[in-house]
């Protein structure tokens, strides 16, 4: 009874070590099975991560495709707004070209009679001058010379010996034609020009105002005429004014000049720079000072020296 009860004890002993075993093999296996599952949440978190991949790539082009959808409509509205801010200033910049080029060809001829006080200057052909044909040549080389200047529009400009500067002045219109016709001891004032032919004994006094007097007898084309009271200045003499004497216009018989002024008049038309004027005395009853301002009176003429010979 012993023996059986020991041998079942054994037995009973041995059932529950191997159950035991059975147990720990089991728990092993579960373990191994919810231990070897973990790698199996990483592929599954690889299938999430690559679908959120799937998911953030279709997502991405989304993006972009918004941003490039999105993108070109800002890209293409500044290109469009620089376009035209870039069409209308290239516009101007060739449209002022042509309208500007030619002003430029315009205005040399138009601004002078815009700004240009009186009426346009006046000249006259040599032909026009009664008896032009029969004056020695180097006289009529000098006249025509003297007439040529009146054609280029030139201002009256004090102190100017010198067409290139835009006008000259009177005794600078007379200093540069009678240089440019070899008469080179010319003095360049008015005033000294007077002394000059003075000195020469080739200066006519004119104490009369009327305009047929015998004191004009020797008066010839070519001769230098003299005022004095024109602009007030302290000189002595004072002589302020100089023009060089024609002759008779064929067309009206009056005597005509030629040189630089201020305002003298061309039939009846004051006229402001170098140009062809009426050669008249001033009026009788008009008094050498009037209002403390004084007048113009005219003096006198004188023969060039060489002139006729």
């Amino acid at each position: 009874m012993v023996i059986r009860t020991l041998i079942a004890s054994v037995l009973v002993l041995s059932l529950a070590l191997s159950a035991r075993s059975a147990e720990e093999t089991v728990g092993e296996k579960i373990k191994k099975i919810f231990s070897t599952p973990t790698p199996t949440p990483t592929p599954h978190k690889k299938k999430k991560s690559s679908t959120t991949r799937k998911k953030s790539a279709s997502a991405s082009p989304s993006t972009s495709a918004k941003k490039k959808s999105g993108s070109p409509s800002p890209s293409a509205s500044p290109s469009a707004k620089r376009q035209k801010k870039s069409s209308p200033t290239a516009e101007p910049s060739e449209n002022p070209s042509p309208t500007e080029t030619p002003s430029p060809s315009s205005t040399p001829t138009a601004t002078p009679e815009k700004t240009k006080r009186g009426a346009p200057n006046a000249t006259l052909l040599p032909e026009a001058i009664s008896g032009f044909e029969k004056y020695p040549a180097k006289l009529q080389r000098l006249l025509t010379s003297a007439l040529e200047l009146t054609t280029r529009n030139l201002d009256y400009k004090y102190g100017s010996a010198d067409p290139e500067n835009g006008g000259m002045d009177c005794s600078g219109f007379v200093y540069f034609v009678l240089k440019q016709n070899g008469i080179d001891d010319v003095p360049r004032d008015s005033s000294e020009q007077y002394v000059w032919l003075r000195r020469a004994g080739k200066f006519e006094a004119v104490v009369s105002q009327k305009e047929d007097s015998f004191e004009f007898d020797n008066l010839k084309p070519g001769d230098l005429l003299f005022w004095t009271g024109t602009y007030s200045i302290q000189r002595d003499p004072p002589i302020t004014h100089a023009m060089i004497y024609l002759g008779r216009e064929k067309k009206t018989g009056a005597r005509v000049m030629v040189g630089a002024s201020d305002g003298r008049t061309y039939q009846t038309v004051q006229r402001f720079g170098v140009s062809v004027f009426d050669f008249k005395m001033p009026r009788a009853d008009k008094g050498e000072v009037e209002d403390g301002k004084v007048r113009p009176r005219f003096v006198g003429y004188a023969h060039i020296p060489g002139l006729r010979d």
